[in-house]
């Protein structure tokens, strides 16, 4: 058996293993300076949108912000397949079990007392606002208000965690 036809395939192998590298690196989400693809500045895939209103967030979670609620926020993260949404406002404490009643949750909000000991890495996180992660505050009560919810609305999430001996922080999360 001579060793001629294998050394004949020998630069192709070369050439399409060196290609396969290529096209590789070339999908690592990555670009030559190590900028993740979620971080450029241009073709982002997913991406944080400008002008996301509470008032446009509040209609797509298909929640009525109460008109007693101060310092509300909120954002809009584009995704690749599906938007994460964040609002959260202060309301007074006597007026929260009001508007979680308003949302019906699909179960009575049950009371966390210590922060989540696991590592939480939200893909729509409340830090965008400034705020605290509820996961990592102590005796929040949270529950899941609907899922799936009306028209394109995946599903919705509620905590709440108190301020101050007045008042409460509202925080929803959904995704659509």
């Amino acid at each position: 058996m001579s060793l001629e036809p294998r050394s004949r395939w020998r630069p192709a192998l070369a050439g399409g293993v060196a290609m396969l590298a290529g096209l590789v690196a070339g999908c690592s989400g990555a670009t030559g300076n190590g900028t993740p693809a979620a971080d450029r500045s241009s073709g982002q895939v997913s991406h944080w949108v400008d002008g996301a209103t509470v008032e446009s967030v509040a209609k797509t979670l298909h929640v009525q912000v109460p008109a007693a609620a101060t310092d509300a926020k909120a954002a809009h993260w584009e995704g690749l397949q599906d938007d994460g949404l964040i609002m959260a406002f202060v309301l007074p404490t006597d007026e929260v079990d009001t508007f979680v009643a308003q949302l019906k949750p699909e179960q009575p909000l049950s009371l966390r007392e210590q922060p989540l000991t696991r590592n939480t890495n939200p893909s729509t996180p409340f830090s965008h606002l400034g705020l605290p992660e509820p996961d990592l505050l102590a005796g929040v009560r949270e529950g899941q208000v609907c899922a799936p919810c009306e028209d394109n609305l995946n599903w919705l999430k509620v905590a709440v965690a108190q301020v101050d001996d007045r008042t409460s922080r509202v925080y929803l999360r959904g995704v659509d």
